[in-house]
């Protein structure tokens, strides 16, 4: 069942549907292999650009009470199709990286930008800078920062994000918390000299293996926290030079494509990324990119689990790699939108308007 809400829905401004007329229509070439899409494939285009839509019209305040009319997008919650655009991305931007008040030295950015993801929970950021003021790499304290985090655990507030499961590195570290696990992570990273080994990698691959290669990192994580550090000056990659397919990208690509498992999957989000531009104008959908700014295969592979979760409920007999047939997350308007910053090298910020 569709959970009250229409069952494969493929959705536009219009809503119009998308037809088989003929075999080309559903298929795709992926580095010269052909591949079989499905009716997810399509509104992955729909998704993407319904979603990017949606964002402005909160920005603008248009629709206060309903900023769509795709009942899926409206019930539940997604992730904008710019993972930089998002509520906790946007924080660690502001917040954590660019701080005229801090010292934005290697050390210091890579310390803050690993303490805030390794939590991924702005209010655990909040109440470490609440607890321990300035938060800077020489006044780092293990035994404090374990304390102040195993009392607000015990005062019932989760210090972790839901947005993703931290493995415990206990096996790495030997500690019985799991936070305790990742404060010595820390320390690992910063005694091994990442941050200065991490400027000096050539690629965002570079990068990645880099950080592979730290006991319990593994490879979603190590490609999370490599384009979280290329958002502040320590790296300057392209976010289209490399991806690495997550667990809910695996899943919508095989939503996406009825042979999916004869692919790669960086291939296939390197595809979407090359191929963007074809398919929304096939489908006659007007894109709203981020200022000129197009997907990157960051936000490619993000969309890939996004529309994993969309599928659930539009397309339930799409059952997927995972087989999950419930989308959890439900949505409800909160705040308004502030502005949105971006890495100044992106060269956004100074062509955001808002209201016009």
């Amino acid at each position: 069942m569709a959970d009250d809400v229409t069952q494969n829905l493929i959705f536009d401004s219009s809503h119009d549907e998308v037809t088989f007329s003929s075999p080309r229509d559903g298929v795709v070439h992926v580095r010269g292999k052909k591949m079989t899409v499905t009716p997810v494939f399509y509104a992955y285009w729909r998704f993407a650009a319904e979603r990017q839509r949606i964002f402005y019209r909160r920005l603008q305040r248009i629709g206060t009470h309903r900023f769509t009319e795709d009942p899926v997008l409206a019930q539940y919650k997604f992730t904008n199709a710019y993972r930089a655009s998002d509520r906790v991305s946007q924080y660690l931007i502001r917040n954590v990286i660019y701080r005229d008040d801090l010292p934005n030295d290697a050390a210091n950015l890579f310390y803050r930008i690993i303490l805030f993801k390794l939590f991924n929970k702005t209010q655990t950021w909040q109440y470490l800078e609440e607890s321990f003021g300035q938060l800077i790499w020489e006044a780092f304290d293990f035994s404090k920062f374990a304390k102040a985090l195993t009392d607000r655990m015990a005062s019932g507030e989760r210090i972790y994000s839901a947005a993703y499961i931290m493995p415990s590195a206990r096996s790495a570290f030997g500690c019985e918390l799991k936070h305790q696990n990742h404060l010595r992570l820390i320390e690992y990273l910063m005694a091994h000299q990442y941050p200065a080994r991490l400027r000096a990698c050539k690629s965002m691959m570079q990068a990645f293996e880099l950080l592979r290669s730290a006991p319990s990192i593994g490879p979603f994580l190590a490609y999370q926290f490599s384009i979280d550090l290329n958002y502040s000056s320590l790296t300057n990659f392209s976010e289209s030079e490399f991806v690495i397919a997550g667990p809910g990208s695996l899943d919508g690509i095989d939503k996406c494509f009825r042979n999916a498992r004869e692919h790669s999957p960086e291939d296939i989000i390197q595809y979407m990324y090359e191929h963007q531009d074809q398919h929304f104008s096939e489908q006659k959908l007007n894109f709203l990119s981020l200022w000129g700014r197009p997907l990157q295969l960051i936000d490619c592979q993000n969309v890939f689990c996004e529309i994993s979760k969309y599928a659930r409920v539009a397309f339930p007999e799409f059952a997927g790699i995972a087989g999950r047939t419930r989308i959890k997350q439900k949505f409800s308007e909160g705040a308004p939108l502030p502005p949105p910053w971006y890495p100044p090298d992106w060269g956004l910020n100074a062509r955001i308007q808002i209201g016009v």
